[in-house]
Parts: C-alpha cells; sequence; structure tokens
C-alpha cells in the first residue's frame, strides 16, 4: 500500500472518530461539518471529498458500527455448541461492544428518539443485519423444540434497549448512588452482569414449559 494510501484511510479513520464522539455528544442537527473538520484537524473540503456530506458522514458512522456488531456475533456464533448458547452470544457480543464504545448506544438513542429522522438506507440495511441474526436465532430455537414461538422485533428490543440505558445512564446511576446509597441503581454492574441478567430473564421468557 502507497504513503498516500496509507494517509488518505488515516485520514478518514480520525474523521470517523471524531465525527462518532461528536455526534453522540450533539446530535445530527447540532454537529457541523466545521465542528468535525476541527476536531480532526482537517479542512473541511476532505470531508466533502471523502463523504460528500454530512449526511454521509453520518451513514459511514452508524453503519460502520452496525456491521462491526454484525462481524463480532457471526464469529461468536460459530464457536457456539446449542442454540442456547447462540442466544447468550448475541447478548454478550452486544453487551461488551456496547460497554467497550459507549457513544454507540448513545448514538443510537439519540436516532430512535428523533423518530429515524436522520436514518440513511445503508444505516438501515446494516441495523437490518443485526435484526435477522436473532431472529435466525430465535426461529432455529422454535425449529428445534428449544424456544416457543416469539416477536422477534420484541425480543430485540428488549436485548438492545435494556442494554442502551444500562450503558448511557452510567454516569446517571453512580450520581444517584453517592446521593443514596440504600437505593440499588446498579452502578457497579459490570457488562457481564447485564449478560447474564438479560439472558436469563429472556431465556425464561422463551423456554418451552
Amino acid at each position: 500500500m502507497s504513503k498516500t494510501k496509507r494517509d488518505a484511510n488515516a485520514t478518514k479513520a480520525k474523521i470517523l472518530q471524531e465525527a462518532r464522539t461528536l455526534f453522540s455528544v450533539k446530535g445530527f442537527d447540532a454537529t457541523t461539518v466545521d465542528d468535525i473538520a476541527n476536531s480532526s484537524d482537517v479542512n473541511k473540503a476532505l470531508i466533502y471529498y471523502y463523504f460528500k456530506n454530512k449526511a454521509g458522514l453520518y451513514a459511514q458512522v452508524m453503519s460502520g458500527l452496525f456491521d462491526a456488531i454484525y462481524d463480532e456475533v457471526v464469529s461468536a456464533r460459530e464457536r457456539c455448541n446449542s442454540t442456547t448458547d447462540e442466544l447468550y452470544a448475541f447478548i454478550k457480543t452486544y453487551a461488551e461492544y456496547a460497554h467497550k464504545h459507549s457513544y454507540f448506544p448513545a448514538l443510537l438513542l439519540r436516532e430512535l428518539s428523533d423518530s429515524g429522522a436522520h436514518l440513511p438506507e445503508m444505516m438501515f440495511a446494516s441495523m437490518r443485519k443485526v435484526f435477522i441474526l436473532l431472529s435466525e436465532i430465535l426461529q432455529k430455537g422454535e425449529r428445534e423444540g428449544v424456544f416457543i414461538k416469539s416477536t422477534p422485533m420484541l425480543v430485540h428490543f428488549m436485548i438492545i434497549g435494556t442494554i442502551n440505558l444500562m450503558v448511557t445512564t452510567a454516569p446517571l446511576r453512580k450520581k444517584a448512588m453517592e446521593i443514596d446509597d440504600s437505593v440499588d441503581s446498579c452502578a457497579e454492574c459490570s457488562a457481564d452482569e447485564i449478560t447474564t441478567y438479560v439472558f436469563q430473564t429472556i431465556q425464561k421468557s422463551l423456554e418451552v414449559k
């Protein structure tokens, strides 16, 4: 790979990194191309060159995050020995990714709160791929007689909604504990603890009686 190509890739990666942070903190509308250029220490003309416009940059930010989760879930499923293990792997992978990249839940919740106002086709396709993975697991479990018939979208939102809120409210829950530690705000809950609780709750609701 030529030095020019390496430099271009590094510049694009830096822009995407800074854009992720700014979009998660300020939201799409309040974040300007100038903000991203200044934070990335690049001329804003480069942003238009690489991404065409702010919407194009936002689409690549969001679809890239979902694509990364998709790849990690697929890899985790390959190591599973049962459908129940696959369900656990889906939840664990999402929880670990959300905790490691805490800007992701913030970005997603902002988008959902805006009723998908900035939801480009590229991003929707990436979101859909992740949802289909969970649907496949649930349908496979149903065929095997392991899970009861379910509504995949509801299960999907039970999983990602809980995890996203736990990640984004972490500072608030810690502050609540400092004010009154008699209230269990789950301030010290780890990604593993959240994974286990969500998995056990979902599994119990799906298990064949």
